[in-house]
């Protein structure tokens, strides 16, 4: 889940280095039948997300999104219903500009900002008129990325069926009281989840129930998921439970709250599996970028897993899926730019390096292990990397 709070000053550079702009042609003569990208403006503030058009024709469109407020924000596409996440940047600074770039489609939609990145943010209407313009690519290349499309959607249905049969082996362990079993299984468990969180994110109402942080949990708001059982199997001190004794899961919430997980997960599979399921490569860019997101604002952090430390799994899986998306579109982008191919071909033999420094066995070493200098180590090399990831969609889709 990505981070609700203030990110540490070690890990805020791999914030800072706003998203590559995109070729900006002129608007109207996007509206009007041109060929280029409709761009359009977002003015994130405190307590305002000012678009500066309502509209905007099919074909690709541009927000570049812009920071005026004091805290984090990010902005959403989101689908007519307010909770499928069509496209989204994540992690814009005060200050900063990043860029959305997307195919979008004829529809409805709703755009919103969540500046201190909580709540449901400041929304309102946004239309995509039909254009008349095919939307996306056509020849060869449309064929590269249908191919590359239908293999990513293959990747995701393979990782959630992973996901299914091992969260049903943890939740069976967890229920017998075998905690040990399933604190040996929490981490090997999760990598499934994290290789494709956006996915799980695009559908809005699964991510909170079974990723969301309990620092993230919102007032009135019941946490659920796997943080939460993540906290009775490594059960804090009073001193790292805010000075209050923790109170372990009664037998009956361990049930409660094991279903709704076990659930939520086939319920993902099934969404997943479905026959009108698929991801375009706006979205399987974007999704790379925001796998990359995750790693720069809960594990370089240590955030992710507060309670068990096993942030270097999710960090490792969270570079796993974004690998695989670059790599499905990866001679596409070799063709528009072979250099940028090149640069994110060595970006990521420098994460991974690094990663495999801190590998123990058939996992890694608990990340309060790690000293300061490698924390900084890992955070540097995932900036390096954010900088041409975040280039990646704009490569393939302009």
């Amino acid at each position: 889940m990505r981070a609700r709070r203030s990110l540490t000053a070690l890990a805020a550079t791999a914030l800072l280095i706003p998203l590559a702009a995109c070729t900006q042609n002129d608007v109207g003569a996007a509206a009007s039948g041109g060929n280029g990208p409709t761009t359009l403006t977002v003015d994130s503030s405190a307590d305002a997300c000012a678009v500066s058009a309502t509209t905007a024709p099919s074909g690709t469109v541009v927000f570049s999104v812009t920071n005026s407020g004091s805290e984090v924000t990010e902005f959403y596409l989101l689908a007519a219903d307010g909770l499928r996440i069509v496209a989204e940047v994540e992690n814009v600074g005060p200050g900063i500009t990043r860029d959305l770039v997307l195919a979008a489609q004829p529809g409805t939609y709703q755009t919103a900002c969540k500046p201190g990145m909580t709540g449901t943010g400041q929304r309102a209407e946004f239309t995509v008129t039909d254009s008349g313009i095919e939307v996306g690519p056509t020849g060869e290349v449309a064929e590269q990325l249908a191919t590359a499309s239908t293999n990513y959607v293959a990747y995701v249905q393979d990782q959630t069926e992973q996901l299914l049969v091992a969260t049903e082996a943890f939740a069976a362990a967890f229920l017998a009281g075998d905690d040990d079993a399933a604190r040996a299984a929490y981490a090997s468990t999760r990598v499934h989840w994290e290789r494709i969180e956006p996915v799980a994110e695009s559908f809005g109402d699964l991510d909170p129930r079974m990723d969301l942080r309990e620092a993230d949990v919102e007032p009135g708001t019941e946490w659920t998921g796997w943080h939460l059982l993540e906290k009775d199997l490594w059960a804090p001190t009073t001193e790292a439970n805010g000075g209050v004794a923790y109170v372990p899961l009664t037998a009956e919430q361990r049930t409660q709250f094991t279903d709704q997980l076990v659930a939520d997960t086939l319920d993902l599979d099934g969404r997943v599996h479905a026959d009108d399921f698929t991801l375009t490569a706006d979205q399987i860019g974007n999704g790379a970028k925001s796998l990359l997101d995750e790693v720069a604002t809960g594990k370089v952090t240590g955030e992710e897993e507060i309670w068990s430390h096993t942030d270097l799994w999710d960090f490792q899986a969270n570079v796993d899926g974004a690998r695989v998306a670059f790599e499905g579109l990866r001679d596409v982008v070799a063709a528009k730019d072979a250099e940028l191919a090149t640069t994110l071909d060595e970006r990521f033999a420098d994460v991974q390096l690094l990663l495999d420094a801190h590998r123990a066995g058939d996992g890694f070493a608990m990340y309060t292990d790690l000293t300061s200098d490698e924390v900084r180590a890992l955070a540097n090399a995932v900036d390096a990397l954010g900088e041409p990831l975040s280039r990646l969609t704009s490569a393939v889709v302009l």
